[in-house]
């Protein structure tokens, strides 16, 4: 029964907490060092994202990446040919492959997305 009476009397000193004098101003120094920390954060983050991008753009650059879709278009073509003379009825895969127009398509949808992603992030900033 003691313990029961303690239980209370303690829950009851909890809820009546007293307010510090100086809760406002601690509770606004507390939340400035949080924003501070997230601000700095972005930043590098942001840094960062672009220092990447720049590095990847210029390894796409030194790869001859663009001549090699191109020779993957020719590879496609040739694919093309090759089944259309093995499979006189699978007209679908002339139509899939045609000049490297999946490739080009892929690429266009995938800087969709990553316009869409952009967006979202600096949205969420």
């Amino acid at each position: 029964m003691a313990e029961l009476d303690f239980e209370r009397r303690l829950e009851r000193l909890f809820a009546d907490a007293p307010e510090l004098a100086d809760a406002g101003p601690f509770a606004d120094r507390v939340e400035r060092r949080l924003d501070a920390g997230w601000t700095a954060r972005r930043w590098l983050i942001g840094a960062a994202g672009v220092i990447g991008g720049v590095i990847g753009a210029s390894q796409l650059m030194v790869s001859n990446l663009f001549q090699r879709v191109e020779t993957a278009g020719d590879s496609a073509r040739l694919l093309t040919s090759s089944f259309n003379h093995m499979t006189t009825g699978a007209d679908w895969v002339a139509t899939v492959s045609n000049g490297g127009t999946v490739v080009w398509a892929a690429a266009g949808l995938a800087v969709i997305m990553m316009g869409f992603v952009l967006t979202r992030v600096i949205g969420e900033i």
